[in-house]
């Protein structure tokens, strides 16, 4: 009983379930870079390029036996537009970010005192 006792202490502990968040977050964001990737960017690359489809080319080595190049050239053109966008949102987060982050905060109340003097210096200002 105490494998047990002890698994459920080390499945609940925060940065495992933190982890677990984060892995199944990525698992969706990554179908939806897939997505903008495959449905948005790749018909347009089509269309600037012809409709040249890598996958198809292949080195011939002997009967029947050959290596598939073009599905090499072709991953490595869609890693390519993949890490791109990926750059691209990551570049607009990090700015919104930093829009947030020199935002000037709303001019607090003074204190008190301060008010006080400030009423002051302007009683005496008009004398």
């Amino acid at each position: 009983m105490s494998m047990v006792s002890e698994f459920k202490a080390f499945a609940m502990r925060g940065n495992v379930v933190d982890m677990a968040v984060g892995v199944v977050i990525g698992g969706a964001f990554g179908k939806i870079v897939s997505s903008v990737v495959d449905d948005m960017i790749m018909p347009i690359v089509g269309v600037v390029s012809g409709g040249v489809d890598f996958s198809a080319y292949k080195l011939a080595l002997s009967g029947e036996a050959a290596l598939g190049i073009g599905k090499f050239v072709q991953t490595i053109i869609d890693f390519t537009i993949i890490a791109f966008v990926l750059f691209m949102i990551i570049q607009a987060m990090n700015a919104s970010k930093k829009k947030e982050a020199a935002a000037p905060a709303a001019p607090a109340d003074p204190p008190a005192d301060v008010k006080l003097l400030t009423e002051i210096r302007d009683l005496l200002g008009r004398r």
